[in-house]
């Protein structure tokens, strides 16, 4: 009997149980029983109820061959499964995939090679079906940590090793997959779990023997035939994948854990890897979370503010990298030098406005200045560290990385200004010219008594360089949107430094804005064109925007370049730029007035030359000769009046044989010999006022102006900038105007009856009376209501104050034609006279 009852209990077993072991063959190495498996799948897909018993007994059989070493029925158990998970999709696969989980689970953890690899791809095969509802319960914390761990595989084999990586990276994307599309699992975005996934793909992609093709775009690192087994390959692909699926809340979580994984690795400095890093980032991200990312890397520079030189210099390099790649939207648009201390640019896109939603350009501008100032505070530092016991070598080693910072942040600054649109453009030359530091004035946030007089001027050159990165290319169709009072005031303040470079940098940014058409290129170098139509330049009809510029701030201009030619420590560069400058003012702003201006300040400067009232060395005033030479021969060619040409081409001419030392070919050339005097007398060799106003008295210019000397006014700036000529200023002043006061009986001879004509003349007043009309619509369209309506009431109760006067002083009550006295308030009211001798107001009279 009980052999019988023994006999009957395998077939009472259930039916699942039989059909599972049905599959497994005496032999593994026969591999799963293909019959027996198509038995189990109609079983499975005809009574899906069954799918949670038969997940069951899989796991169970699969646990004891694992302890068992039988791996050779592990590897057919999970061949079963995953036949089994391709088949059924119906609802009752949810507790089946427990059962799956929990088997690759038991794989992951076993420390046999195969096992994990052989988990790890039914895992990658279970993350690419797509499940028809979503998982409530289901978690991948184990999986994550797994196959993060596997990433770092350290076996002793390498090809064992490799294997273990690519497994656990292709774990990973499988998770990444799984997860990131169900809504239920945003769990997977979470830092604790973001800064296990990040890390480990940076891990494998540090491995790339080519990180340039890393940043690509469309060319992973290592890709290629074998590029499916390639770690750092399918590392860079997963990274990818899991930042272009990145939404608006997950950025900062995505973003975070590779900071700290270039922190914690040392990778910014080099920090080629930090670039290839952000590349990739930028380019798989969606382009509205940009901004993100830089907001990202400002604050991380902040963090490192005290930080080695070359580390800061990594970081702000990458911000450059990482806004260029935003702003250009393109592969390719960017080269970065090798070197970490210069880079190279190619600009032909400007920056989405979408990049700014988050940090302003502002703040942006904000906190790169500020690091410059820190980097000057180091390279400099007070007076008692320099004097430490630390060797000479250290320190210049210290001040050297820490040009490479300003450096780096400088060319950041520029590239971010130059990529702005015009009207942002603006706004950031204001704000970097408001942080400029100049002697006397409050300086908001780079205060220059720490720092010095050495460390004041670093950064007033620093900024003024970035300035001319920020300038170059600008456009602006009116100059006084361009040059507003808030910063040309302070741009020609440092003008009057008595430092030869600032003055440089300066005349260097006006030029950028002053020339609209690109025509410096042309002028450059200080000499006598014998052509200047052969040059070709392009110039526009003057604007009235323009002509009203000219009138309010050319004198402005006038005074600085007559103060920038008598700076002693002038030198070739100097002079160039002073030319170009006026150059440059006479294409873009010249009409008949400015023309007579120009003129007169050439003759201004050529007499100061003559007179040197300033003890001016002799090559600074032949350098301001040789300027006053090489403008009015361009003025009289650019103004095609021929008796002008031909009187300059006649004192250019006598100075070639008996003066060369007067001319920019000659004086500027090194060895030059100097003359140890300027023979005034010698009139030929100089321009003369009168044979020049003789030129110009034709239609269209005001020759008479000519005889006017020019004066430069003096104001508070000379005090600011503490010139040491300000004294000298004033006495040069004072002296031209008393020498050029003519005589009381020269002024009465002068008088005459078209002297008086102009006198009257009410072209200005009409000007005037437009200009005020024209300002008062202004107000009136766009001030505000609050503001109009009390200007208005103001003026109604003048009015009304105003009448009441008027009618008390005038109108008083008439006397009585009858004679009757009367007595009203008080007074006696006398007897009246006669009607038509009554005194009425005129107002009364009809």
């Amino acid at each position: 009997m009980p052999a019988g009852v023994c006999g009957c209990c395998g077939p009472l077993r259930p039916r699942y149980k039989r059909l599972v072991d049905n599959i497994f063959p005496e032999d593994p190495k026969d591999g799963l029983s293909k019959s027996d498996m198509e038995k189990l799948t109609f079983y499975a897909v005809s009574a899906p109820e069954k799918l949670d018993r038969i997940g069951a007994y899989l796991a169970e059989k699969l646990s004891r061959d694992v302890v068992r070493h039988r791996y050779g029925n592990v590897v057919i158990a999970m061949e079963a499964l995953d036949q089994l998970l391709m088949a059924c999709h119906s609802q009752s696969i949810k507790p089946f995939v427990e059962s799956f989980l929990h088997m690759v689970a038991k794989l992951l953890e076993s420390r046999e090679p195969d096992l994990q690899v052989l988990g790890t791809n039914s895992f990658v095969k279970f993350a690419n079906i797509e499940e028809d509802t979503p998982s409530y319960h289901r978690r991948y914390d184990f999986f994550v940590s797994q196959f993060s761990a596997m990433c770092h595989s350290t076996h002793e084999d390498q090809e064992t090793r490799t294997r273990i990586r690519v497994a656990g990276i292709k774990g990973l994307q499988g998770v990444v997959r799984k997860t990131v599309n169900d809504e239920l699992q945003a769990i997977i975005w979470e830092p604790q779990h973001m800064d296990k996934l990040i890390p480990s793909m940076l891990f494998n992609m540090q491995d790339s023997e080519d990180l340039d093709r890393a940043g690509h775009p469309n060319t992973p690192s290592g890709a290629g035939q074998d590029g499916e087994e390639n770690p750092s390959a399918l590392a860079e692909n997963c990274f990818r994948e899991l930042l272009g699926r990145a939404a608006y809340g997950n950025m900062n979580n995505a973003v975070r854990p590779v900071l700290v994984h270039l922190d914690n690795h040392h990778l910014w400095d080099p920090n080629e890897f930090a670039v290839s890093c952000f590349r990739i980032i930028m380019y798989s991200i969606q382009a509205q979370h940009s901004h993100h990312v830089i907001q990202q890397v400002l604050n991380h520079l902040d963090t490192h503010n005290k930080n080695t030189p070359r580390v800061r210099a990594g970081i702000v390099q990458v911000l450059l990298e990482t806004v260029a790649i935003a702003a250009k939207g393109s592969v390719g648009m960017i080269q970065g030098s090798k070197r970490s201390d210069v880079f190279t640019f190619e600009s032909e896109y400007t920056i989405p406005p979408n990049l700014w939603l988050g940090p302003t350009v502002l703040e942006v501008f904000n906190t790169l200045l500020k690091h410059l100032r820190m980097s000057v505070d180091f390279e400099l530092g007070d007076s008692s560290r320099r004097n430490s016991a630390s060797s000479v070598s250290s320190v210049r080693g210290r001040e050297s990385e820490e040009r490479i910072v300003q450096n780096a942040i400088i060319q950041t600054i520029g590239f971010f200004g130059g990529n702005l649109p015009d009207y942002q453009r603006a706004e950031v030359m204001m704000f970097i010219m408001g942080k400029v530091p100049v002697y006397g004035t409050p300086c908001h946030a780079l205060d220059t008594v720490k720092i010095g007089h050495q460390g004041t001027k670093r950064i007033q050159t620093m900024l003024l360089s970035s300035l001319i990165m920020v300038t170059s290319g600008f456009k602006s169709k009116s100059m006084a949107a361009a040059l507003p009072p808030p910063f040309l005031d302070p741009l020609f303040s440092i003008s009057l430094m008595e430092d030869s470079e600032l003055r440089q940098l300066v005349f260097e940014i006006l030029h950028n804005i002053l020339d609209r058409h690109d025509n410096r290129a042309k002028l450059r170098g200080i000499r006598i064109i014998p052509n200047v139509s052969a040059l070709k330049i392009k110039r526009e009809k003057i604007s009235k925007q323009d002509v009203a510029f000219m009138k309010k701030h050319g004198q402005q201009l006038y005074r600085h370049i007559y103060l920038g030619c008598k700076e002693e420590d002038n030198v070739h560069k100097n002079f160039e730029l002073l030319f170009t400058t006026l150059a440059i003012l006479t294409i873009e702003l010249a009409n008949e007035e400015v023309v007579i201006d120009l003129i007169r300040l050439a003759i201004a400067l050529q007499e100061m030359a003559l007179t040197n009232d300033e003890n001016l060395p002799m090559f600074i005033r032949c350098g301001i000769m040789a300027l006053v030479a090489a403008y009015l021969n361009f003025l009289s060619q650019m103004i095609a009046n021929p008796p002008f040409c031909q009187h300059v081409s006649k004192v250019i001419e006598l100075r070639n044989m008996d003066a060369p030392y007067l001319l920019p070919e000659h004086i500027f050339r090194d060895k030059c010999p100097l003359p140890e005097s300027l023979d005034k007398e010698d009139s030929q060799l100089y321009f003369q006022t009168a044979d020049m106003a003789e030129c110009l008295a034709g239609p269209g210019y005001n020759a008479e102006r000519l005889s006017i000397p020019y004066v430069p006014q003096v104001t508070d700036e000379d005090r600011l900038t503490r010139r040491k000529s300000f004294v000298d200023t004033v006495s040069l002043q004072v002296d031209i105007i008393s020498n050029s006061l003519p005589e009381k009986s020269q002024l009465a001879e002068e008088i005459t009856f078209e002297t008086l004509k102009k006198a009257i003349d009410t072209t200005g007043l009409e000007e005037q009376e437009r200009e005020k009309r024209r300002q008062v619509m202004e107000k009136f369209q766009k001030a505000p209501f609050e503001e109009i309506a009390a200007h208005c009431e103001s003026k109604a109760n003048m009015l009304h104050d105003r009448l009441a006067q008027i009618f008390e002083l005038t109108i008083r009550p008439p006397p009585s034609p009858s004679g009757v006295v009367s007595i009203s308030a008080g007074h006696t009211q006398h007897q009246s006279v006669p009607v038509y001798e009554m005194k009425f107001p005129d107002l009364c009279v009809y």
